[in-house]
């Protein structure tokens, strides 16, 4: 039986096996992978499987590059890809992703033991980020207030004579100037037409005594 050969028949025991299971994935008929662990679990971690076309009599390729992994130790990926590679060499010549799958999973605890988890730069901006939000939120808040309580001592603000300053709405300033002009040219106009009535009034008897 040809290499070809062992890989169909070993797909298709892995399609019967783990269909349905969310912890297997078929990326290509000879690539896959496989999570060891749920998702909560911080100690899960998953495995990049790759056939080479001369396999299973050659190794097949396993990573833990996964975006997933990040939070796992160097060290700790090296002790699982090490251990990995005994139970590859063990089986090499047969089918074996079904034997690497089930010993990963049966070891998991053994193998993330000393796993401490790893801070990335993407989680500790997602804190900062966390963190600094809602300060930044109180100090616009803040910062808003104090402006309004300076527009509301703002309006009551008069110099030392108890006016406004110069200025100070001008609006109402022009208002009132309206009003002061408006009521000079009435008052001047008023003086007028009473001197004009009480000349007009002097003048008519004059006339007719003439």
């Amino acid at each position: 039986m040809t290499a070809n050969e062992d890989q169909e028949m070993e797909l298709e025991a892995l399609r019967s096996i783990y269909e349905g299971d969310e912890c297997f994935k078929e990326i290509s008929p000879v690539s896959f992978q496989l999570r060891v662990g749920d998702l909560e679990d911080t100690k899960a971690f998953i495995l990049d499987i790759t056939w080479p076309d001369t396999y299973p009599e050659t190794a097949p390729q396993i990573s833990l590059d996964a975006f997933f992994n990040n939070r796992i130790s160097a060290e700790t990926k090296q002790l699982i890809l090490s251990k990995l590679e005994e139970q590859v060499e063990a089986n090499l010549g047969s089918a074996m992703m079904y034997t690497l799958f089930e010993w990963a999973k049966e070891n998991q605890e053994e193998l993330m033991e000393n796993h401490r988890p790893v801070v990335t730069a993407v989680q500790t901006l997602t804190s900062n980020t966390e963190v600094t939000a809602p300060s930044a939120a109180k100090k616009r808040e803040k910062k808003e207030q104090l402006t309004k309580a300076q527009k509301r001592r703002m309006i009551n603000r008069t110099d030392n004579k108890g006016e406004l300053p110069r200025g100070w709405n001008w609006v109402d300033v022009i208002k009132v100037r309206a009003v002061s002009y408006f009521s000079t040219r009435w008052t001047n106009w008023t003086c007028f037409g009473l001197s004009f009535m009480l000349t007009l009034s002097f003048s008519v008897p004059f006339e007719m005594a003439s």
